[in-house]
């Protein structure tokens, strides 16, 4: 499934991490300017994997489509950017879950009791085998 994001034409995969080359891709946003970006937009921090490669989340990616509307299309400045996104930002409430409706509710209930009946019985220890 693909999701379109904000008014322009981007659609980001329906996958839950990206590399950076990839996110180039998506965004037509060089990597550079990417890495650019991390620096000055405090809530753009993509995770780092084992090999020390930049992993983005999709709302990293949904936040670099963002950005990128503020920068070239409304024009605005950095700090004009920053400060529109910290004004977006405080008004939201939480996080919207992607696993949000009831049955998805409880097939996370279900695994949750499965994964604690396993600590229960990993906590107890195995007998001895020779």
């Amino acid at each position: 499934m693909m999701r379109r994001v904000s008014s322009g034409m981007t659609v980001i995969p329906d996958k839950l991490f990206f590399r950076i080359g990839e996110v180039a891709t998506l965004t037509e946003v060089a990597p550079y300017v990417l890495r650019y970006w991390e620096s000055e937009f405090k809530l753009l921090r993509p995770q780092k994997n084992e090999a020390g490669q930049r992993v983005y989340r999709r709302k990293d990616v949904e936040l670099i489509v963002q950005i990128k509307h503020l920068l070239y299309e409304e024009r605005l400045t950095l700090e004009g950017a920053r400060k529109r996104l910290r004004q977006d930002t405080s008004h939201r409430e939480q996080m919207d879950l992607p696993l949000a409706d009831s049955q998805s509710r409880e097939t996370l209930r279900k695994i949750k009791g499965r994964l604690e009946g396993l600590h229960r019985l990993l906590s107890r220890g195995y007998p001895e085998r020779h």
